[in-house]
């Protein structure tokens, strides 16, 4: 459909991809409340001058991505103008907050999962879901063939990163928003200190984010390089809860999550979320196959002690969580996840207007 014009919030590559960006996603990067009260004005200009865009670029479709906050609204402000609404990578409306169900249920066309356990969840409130398998299952070098004693499928590229260098990596991934590096970083630092005046041999590089100042990172006294590479040198890794965590799973790195945040948000989340788990490894997989580290139980001993249980190649733990790492890659579906979207949101625009040329999606 190289007529189609594309307009949305994004980054670098969705630029690339053909999408004229209204707002980039640093944007959008913020966490807790206070921080969210801050920036409020901010978002509602971008609220309302994508609700001019509707109007002024004739769109006819919206296909939200996630970040139900402002999708939401968005999504209902097309339903009522008569647009189409696909909702690509569903709210996790399983974790918190089940009353956005019905609103998925009224304002979206079709609602598109990236997790095996959500589409069945939606349809059971009446909701047009299906599941599309993962995006990170799409990587240009995916992941590939596990061995015989069940460790997770390693892509070629990781694996020859990891076998280069005499000394093992440790990866520290501490998050892409600025607060959570404040939060997390000084103790993943501080825990691999730890770790490297026990073991010598060990090297340590935290993953950072190109959206954010190196000055973040100075004080840790690691150096720093993209996720990517981070994730293909890991030998181990300390991480924030999020997708990052499928895609250690996916790259066979095994792994101890911690999360911290402020304390008045904290008790706020304990009492919204209803999920056994706030790692995503564990919840595809339905079993605790990686450790976690919330708040006050993340703490420098306590992520270095873990830590240390992965790091020989015949650890027990480490053997056990690669053979986890197996399960959750065969339940996030076959590679093809964008390909699949892409058709649904073409079938959408073909029935937007019966007779006219789909004209522009946002």
């Amino acid at each position: 459909m190289p007529a189609t014009r594309l307009f949305g919030i994004g980054g670098r590559e969705m630029e690339a991809a053909g999408v004229s960006r209204i707002a980039g996603l640093d944007e959008l990067s913020v966490m807790g409340g206070t921080e969210v009260l801050r920036r409020l004005p901010g978002f509602i200009r971008l609220e309302r001058r994508i609700r001019r865009l509707f109007v002024t670029e004739d769109v006819r479709l919206f296909l939200p991505i996630d970040y139900p906050g402002l999708n939401l609204r968005l999504a209902r402000s097309a339903r009522r103008q008569g647009r189409r609404v696909l909702y690509y990578i569903a709210p996790q409306v399983w974790a918190w907050r089940e009353g956005r169900v019905r609103n998925l249920r009224r304002d979206c066309d079709r609602v598109l999962t990236v997790l095996p356990f959500e589409a069945a969840l939606l349809k059971r409130y009446g909701v047009r879901a299906e599941f599309v398998g993962h995006p990170l299952l799409d990587a240009p070098d995916p992941p590939e063939g596990g061995d015989d004693d069940g460790a997770a499928p390693v892509s070629r590229a990781a694996a020859g990163a990891r076998t280069a260098g005499a000394g093992r990596v440790i990866g520290l991934f501490p998050g892409s928003r600025a607060q959570e590096v404040r939060y997390m970083l000084p103790v993943f630092a501080a825990a691999a200190r730890r770790l490297a005046r026990r073991h010598p041999d060990l090297d340590f590089i935290i993953a950072r984010p190109p959206h954010l100042p190196e000055s973040l990172y100075a004080e840790a006294g690691f150096p720093t390089a993209g996720a990517g590479e981070a994730t293909a040198r890991s030998w181990a890794a300390l991480t924030k809860s999020g997708t990052i965590t499928l895609e250690l799973a996916l790259a066979g790195v095994p792994m101890v999550v911690g999360y911290r945040m402020g304390r008045v948000e904290w008790a706020i989340g304990r009492r919204l979320v209803r999920v056994p788990s706030i790692v995503l490894v564990n919840l595809v997989a339905e079993a605790p196959v990686v450790p976690e580290l919330l708040q006050d139980g993340l703490t420098v001993g306590q992520a270095a002690e873990a830590l240390e249980l992965l790091l020989a190649e015949e650890a027990p733990a480490r053997r056990e969580m690669l053979r986890g790492f197996n399960v959750v890659r065969e339940r996030l579906g076959k590679p093809g996840c964008s390909a699949r979207a892409a058709e649904h949101a073409i079938e959408l625009l073909a029935g937007s207007q019966p007779g006219r040329a789909p004209d522009a999606a946002c």
